[in-house]
């Protein structure tokens, strides 16, 4: 895109811009006069222009750091290509530590669903952890008329598309707290797929996303594991899934979006049902 007075606005705190923001425009830090001047008309990626509205505000060059890796992670796990993205350069205050041939890539994604009311506002979050990194968190899936039922398999689903974006060569853990969701596609969609998509006694809620989601629990099975946790039980991956799922319900996304945290301590002490 070719950056407006508008966009520039949009990215600017306080009458200017950040450090890794400059980076990325390739301009000097700390800030010209006349930066404005020197952005209007400059071309920028999709990639670039999501990530100097992702670093906007008054963020420690650690924090700005740390939003830039996660969002090449949420690349990595939508299998984008990155070559054209700013990616912080390795220098001796950033040390980036080598990956050897066999650091092998160990992926564990957490998701939880709300629901403010039942039915009601409902919302789903993820919390993605790869390695030793910290992890990606995602919030979407808003439904204004859902249930608890169907946050926690619209999260199970998205947690099921993220296993099979990845290219991970090893086992893929998937941890919901919902024994309902993870039942639904596991388990009982084997019968009720045999008897026609039927059960005994009634119909079968949220049929259609059940059948989405066992279809590609078909295709991943060989490369995932799915895991049932405790809720609320202190176990920081679903804390995170579970804020992400609260945050949903009051940000009303029906995509999934990156959330951009400085401290994952942060995260954990929003609202929580």
């Amino acid at each position: 895109m070719t950056i407006d007075n508008s966009f520039i606005q949009l990215i600017s705190h306080k009458d200017t811009l950040n450090k890794e923001q400059f980076k990325i425009l390739a301009l000097e830090y700390p800030a010209l006069d006349n930066w404005k001047e020197l952005v209007l008309n400059k071309e920028v990626s999709k990639n670039d222009t999501n990530l100097l509205m992702l670093l906007k505000g008054d963020l420690s060059l650690k924090a700005q750091e740390q939003i830039i890796k996660n969002y090449h992670m949420v690349l990595e796990f939508n299998n984008i290509k990155a070559k054209s993205i700013y990616q912080i350069p390795k220098t001796e205050e950033i040390s980036t530590p080598k990956k050897d041939e066999d650091d092998e890539e160990y992926i564990r994604i957490y998701c939880d669903g709300a629901c403010s009311g039942n039915p009601g506002n409902a919302g789903s979050g993820l919390a993605i952890y790869s390695n030793k990194k910290n992890p990606v968190l995602l919030y979407g899936a808003f439904e204004e008329d859902g249930t608890n039922n169907i946050a926690e398999l619209n999260a199970l689903y998205q947690a099921l598309i993220i296993a099979r974006q990845s290219n991970s060569k090893n086992i893929i853990s998937i941890y919901s707290d919902s024994k309902y969701s993870i039942d639904c596609i596991t388990l009982w969609a084997y019968g009720w797929k045999a008897k026609g998509w039927t059960k005994k006694g009634g119909e079968i809620k949220n049929l259609e996303l059940i059948k989405e989601a066992h279809q590609l629990y078909e295709r991943l099975k060989d490369k995932i594991e799915i895991k049932h946790v405790k809720g609320h039980s202190g176990v920081e991956g679903n804390e995170l899934a579970d804020r992400m799922a609260v945050h949903t319900i009051k940000a009303k996304n029906k995509e999934f979006s990156f959330y951009s945290y400085n401290k994952i301590e942060d995260v954990l002490s929003l609202t929580s049902y």
